[in-house]
């Protein structure tokens, strides 16, 4: 049986209380992998009108950073860039890289967390935009790094006849770096690859 706090205010809690949530919140913790493997399969059905299904850009992304060597990280940040489309869809790339920030070096979330904005070089000229938007970000360390990944991870990612891996190909790697220490600085501070 699931105990409860006594409280039905925050303020009025206990250590007890308090000693019982983080332990609550920390076996919930566990099961993030699950549940981030469960919003990519949620990804094949969204968004109409693109030739695949976002799970399939999504794999077909993480596909193509395997296939060019890409470490773990960047393969993990291509399979869940888009992650936040079925919640955010006017502000996905920030909830997927919130999602991905505690587990992954600062220069893969500022990839995932910017890669919304490197993607509008492809298109918004079409719709009257600045295709240049990006052009703000130029003075990043990691610029180059996200222009990379757009144009050879994302923006290509939407092949019906590319031969991208399964998603269970991607499970023990979505199970790895989820199942990191939050904020372990062995991952965070680590440095670029690339």
């Amino acid at each position: 049986m699931n105990r409860l706090v006594s409280f039905t205010q925050m303020k009025s809690g206990t250590r007890e209380d308090y000693l019982l949530l983080d332990q609550s919140e920390r076996e919930f913790a566990l099961q993030l992998p699950d549940r981030v493997l469960q919003a990519l399969r949620d990804l094949d059905h969204s968004v109409d009108g693109y030739p695949v299904t976002r799970l399939e850009h999504s794999l077909q992304s993480a596909t193509r950073a395997r296939r060019d060597g890409a470490d773990d990280e960047v393969v993990l940040a291509a399979l869940i860039h888009d992650m936040g489309d079925l919640l955010a869809p006017y502000n996905h790339a920030a909830m997927a890289a919130a999602v991905i920030r505690p587990y992954v070096r600062e220069e893969v979330h500022w990839i995932v967390e910017q890669h919304g904005l490197f993607q509008t070089y492809y298109y918004v000229h079409h719709l009257g935009g600045n295709r240049d938007m990006r052009e703000q970000m130029r003075g990043s360390r990691w610029y180059d790094s996200c222009a990379y990944f757009c144009e050879h991870y994302d923006q290509s990612s939407f092949d019906p006849k590319y031969h991208s891996l399964p998603l269970d190909e991607f499970a023990p790697l979505v199970r790895d770096i989820f199942s990191r220490p939050p904020h372990d600085p062995r991952y965070t501070a680590a440095v670029s690859t690339w």
